[in-house]
């Protein structure tokens, strides 16, 4: 049986009984417990943190957002910290569902009863919903088989004789032909890479019509194998005419096989499981947002490489990479992300603001804003009800100004970028399709 423990950012776990769980302390079974820090312990290795322990009877959660799924049964939901008091948890999912359909460009086919604002299930479960949506709509239009080239060993002649392996066939076997022939197939690598997250879907959805309709669909696969090397069957996907009607499917396909996944869960336990770093997604997101209303002259980079700290021994050292870069005519914009909660009347602690992040600011802006005629620097916070307007304008050396800006998160807009005359317009039809989830 499955255990729902929905939580947020920086939420502690305890196997121990709780007398008042919140959304910051909740409890979870002592395998899942004892589970998630082995699994931490793996992830450590290779720099990620996704939960540390505290006094061998707390886990903390990091920044880490979506659904984990433990052997035993327990599915530990985890939201955005930037949820309000008094939000619901359905607000809160929908909002981070659609961050994450916006950043990756994910299709979606919502439509009656299963759509985004009526869905009430975990993050996970709405993927695979997806997925199956997707999956349906692909075999309605037909699979795509193609030609395979077949050797084989039989009793008669069938398309090539094999000349070279049968001048050496033994004796006893000289009724026996090697033959050559092409077999028009469906087992073919997008094939198999469907079948095999099907397969995933069917074990682990607890959703009963995603259940029906994933034992379905895969029974309209049964030809087809599964695929053993994913990798490797994902670089052979097809983009070409014939294969168009595939493209829908295939963002859905890598999210359930763990390939577009920002951190993989290794291990032999193959639950679905999707977690992305919450300061990547709001990163992304802001990005994916502002693409969509930026005039027609303007152009955004984001993570640029163009410019280093300092140079030693004919070395440039230190990449300055800000987040999003965007040039308009001779003017520049630098701006850079920041998932933390700005507080507007809290100017005694100077608005919650850390000076990390100014130095890191005056370093981009002295490098590149230094060629450009017109240009501001800009930090972008999730706006809340403590930070609904962009604070006064901060001035460095040099005539460096840089704004703090908040962005709305439920419609995807930069509050008060006319401020820093920023070239974004009104939203473009895709952008407001997206506004309305």
């Amino acid at each position: 049986m499955t255990t729902l423990v929905t939580v947020r950012e920086y939420a502690r776990l305890t196997s121990s009984t709780l007398a008042e769980p919140s959304l910051d302390r909740r409890q979870v079974s002592q395998s899942a417990f004892d589970w998630l820090c082995r699994l931490s312990s793996k992830l450590s290795q290779s720099g990620a943190s996704l939960v540390e322990l505290e006094d061998r009877k707390w886990l903390r959660l990091d920044n880490y957002v979506g659904v984990i799924e433990t052997p035993c049964g327990t599915r530990v939901e985890i939201l955005p910290k930037h949820l309000e008091e008094g939000e619901s948890l359905e607000a809160a999912r929908s909002l981070l569902i659609k961050m994450i359909r916006t950043t990756f460009d994910l299709p979606a086919r919502d439509v009656g009863p299963s759509s985004l604002q009526k869905f009430n299930a975990p993050l996970n479960e709405w993927v695979m919903r997806q997925f199956l949506v997707s999956l349906d709509h692909l075999i309605k239009r037909g699979i795509r088989s193609e030609y395979q080239l077949v050797e084989d060993e039989q009793r008669f002649l069938r398309g090539q004789l094999s000349r070279a392996r049968q001048m050496r066939q033994r004796l006893d076997r000289q009724h026996f032909f090697h033959i050559r022939h092409d077999v028009f197939s469906a087992n073919r690598s997008e094939n198999r890479l469907l079948k095999l997250a099907a397969e995933r879907v069917c074990r682990a959805t607890q959703v009963p019509s995603n259940w029906r309709l994933s034992h379905e669909l895969r029974e309209y696969l049964s030809e087809v194998d599964a695929s053993r090397e994913v990798a490797a069957d994902f670089e052979r996907w097809r983009d070409d005419r014939l294969m168009a009607h595939y493209q829908g499917v295939k963002p859905w396909c890598e999210l359930i096989l763990g390939e577009e996944m920002p951190t993989s869960v290794a291990g032999t336990w193959e639950g679905i499981s999707l977690l992305f770093p919450m300061e990547k997604l709001f990163e992304r997101y802001v990005a994916s947002c502002l693409r969509r209303t930026l005039r027609r002259d303007a152009r955004l980079r984001t993570q640029p490489k163009q410019h280093f700290l300092c140079e030693h021994d004919d070395r440039s050292l230190f990449c300055l990479q800000p987040d999003i870069v965007i040039d308009c005519e001779t003017a520049r914009w630098v701006l850079d992300t920041k998932w933390k909660l700005v507080d507007s009347a809290n100017s005694q602690n100077n608005y919650n603001l850390k000076q990390a992040d100014f130095y890191q600011l005056f370093a981009y802006g002295k490098t590149y804003l230094q060629n450009s005629t017109q240009g501001n620097l800009a930090l972008v916070y999730p706006q809340r009800q403590a930070f609904k307007a962009a604070l006064r304008k901060f001035t460095f050396a040099d005539k460096l100004d840089l704004w703090v800006l908040p962005f709305d998160l439920d419609a995807g807009v930069l509050i008060d970028a006319a401020l820093c005359d920023l070239p974004v317009g009104t939203p473009t039809p895709r952008c407001q399709e997206f506004r309305k989830g």
